[in-house]
């Protein structure tokens, strides 16, 4: 697709600068690839205006800039060792470096926001706050509130809200109606979050093989997920649940054999159902704000998203 390739192109001369040093550190993750999936969003949802609209090269920057930005902080916080394959940056350069450089991936992406315009400024600094926000939550963790709207808040500040703006800059930088832009911008909010809790599935139930990452990990590591939260807060009586909840109530679960059974133990659990069910019920809500717009073959693009994410938990 061209527009992809003009962001690309648009992606390394943002991100060089004077400094050979940040140039490389800044490079790091682009190089190392990523499925662009922010900038093909914001090009489908520009087919309900001008697909070939010139600002929408510079919004879809903007929004992958702002993506890779928070993989550098991310992967600090996380204490991540690798990225897309290869060291992440603060295992390469350490935890200063690796935030600075995120930092310098953030003003690249209000530069290029500057030029579209303040309404572009305003989103973007919007969309950033929201980013942070989430991130916080997930810090803190819960504290008083219920484990699993906290989650789903925390993933709708870290991924959701990113998701969100690709269909306002898609709809508003190719003069889409405000309607459609406002749709379009809900469709990407409630598909953000249905494709990131997906992923909470996939560390459960899918091989290796499949999904490039060993399963368990977020377990082993003790990241709270869908599966995981709904089974601490079952008061199912089976055995099997009963067991699960004493393995998953210590925290990360690093025991290779006491990993082995609780994955298996979840994998079989009305937990699992429960969260698949949850995930398609996201799905289908984003389909269902598309109803308004015409029916054509953007449409039914972003529609096939809804299946392709019901089709990767099955």
């Amino acid at each position: 697709m061209a527009h992809l390739a003009s962001v690309e192109d648009r992606l390394r001369e943002s991100v060089e600068s004077a400094d050979p040093f940040v140039t490389e550190a800044a490079k790091h993750l682009m190089d190392a690839g990523g499925k662009r999936f922010r900038p093909m969003l914001v090009a489908v949802c520009a087919h309900f205006g001008d697909p070939h609209a010139p600002e929408l090269v510079d919004a879809s920057t903007v929004l992958e800039l702002t993506h890779v930005a928070t993989l550098y902080h991310d992967d600090v916080m996380d204490e991540a060792l690798v990225r897309r394959g290869t060291p992440s940056a603060n295992a390469r350069w350490g935890n200063s470096l690796a935030i600075l450089v995120g930092d310098f991936l953030f003003s690249r992406a209000a530069e290029l926001a500057a030029g579209l315009g303040p309404d572009a400024v305003r989103i973007q600094a919007q969309t950033f706050a929201q980013l942070v926000h989430g991130q916080i939550a997930e810090t803190v963790g819960p504290r008083d509130a219920d484990p699993v709207e906290h989650h789903l808040k925390v993933l709708d500040g870290k991924t959701a809200s990113l998701m969100a703006t690709c269909g306002t800059f898609g709809g508003m930088f190719s003069g889409a109606s405000p309607a459609t832009t406002a749709a379009l911008t809900t469709y990407c909010e409630t598909l953000g979050l249905a494709f990131q809790l997906s992923d909470d599935l996939l560390d459960i139930s899918s091989d290796s093989t499949d999904s490039g990452k060993t399963p368990g990990t977020d377990l082993r590591e003790g990241v709270p997920t869908l599966p995981v939260l709904y089974a601490l807060a079952s008061d199912d009586s089976d055995p099997a649940a009963v067991r699960l909840r004493q393995i998953l109530a210590d925290g990360p679960v690093t025991d290779d054999a006491l990993h082995a059974e609780a994955l298996e133990l979840l994998r079989d659990s009305v937990a699992l159902k429960r969260a698949r069910e949850t995930v398609r019920g996201y799905a289908e809500q984003a389909r269902a704000q598309l109803q308004g717009l015409p029916r054509n073959a953007a449409r039914d693009a972003l529609e096939s998203l809804c299946d392709v994410i019901a089709d990767r938990i099955a």
